[in-house]
């Protein structure tokens, strides 16, 4: 018996919409799916997006050993799939998950929890300056 479950009719036609990259992958950004907290950022080529979507649990290609791995598979700290959408742009997926465990390598729960870039945060509102109102940038 396969690991692998047989495709939905149009699984091929979903994956036809994404842009790949030069390399043949795609972003694959993972959300919490109830937190909506970001846990990480992979990449998938149309093989590791098709076993996403077909499985229920989240296949990635590793570009440091060329190979797929299926998150968890050797740490338990499984993703399972709750939903998947892709942008505008057909460029980048969003992935709703369910994390078992921490979502990242080094044991914390998401990857962007380790070095905060100390940006300078806005504190005017968007909606005060309205896109071709004239004042953008006065």
């Amino acid at each position: 018996m396969s690991d692998t479950p047989a495709a939905a009719p149009d699984v091929d036609d979903r994956i036809a919409r994404v842009a790949f990259n030069d390399d043949g992958l795609v972003a694959a950004i993972v959300q919490q799916h109830d937190t909506l907290e970001v846990l990480m950022l992979g990449w998938m080529d149309a093989e590791a997006l098709r076993r996403t979507l077909t499985s229920g649990r989240v296949t990635f290609w590793s570009r440091s050993r060329r190979e797929y791995w299926r998150k968890g598979d050797t740490s338990g700290h499984i993703q399972l799939v709750r939903g998947a959408r892709l942008d505008c742009d057909g460029d980048a997926v969003l992935l709703s998950v369910e994390q078992v465990g921490p979502a990242c390598h080094t044991g914390t729960r998401t990857c962007f929890d380790a070095d905060d870039l100390a940006p300078v945060v806005a504190v005017e509102a968007a909606s005060d300056s309205p896109v071709g109102s004239g004042t953008a940038g006065a």
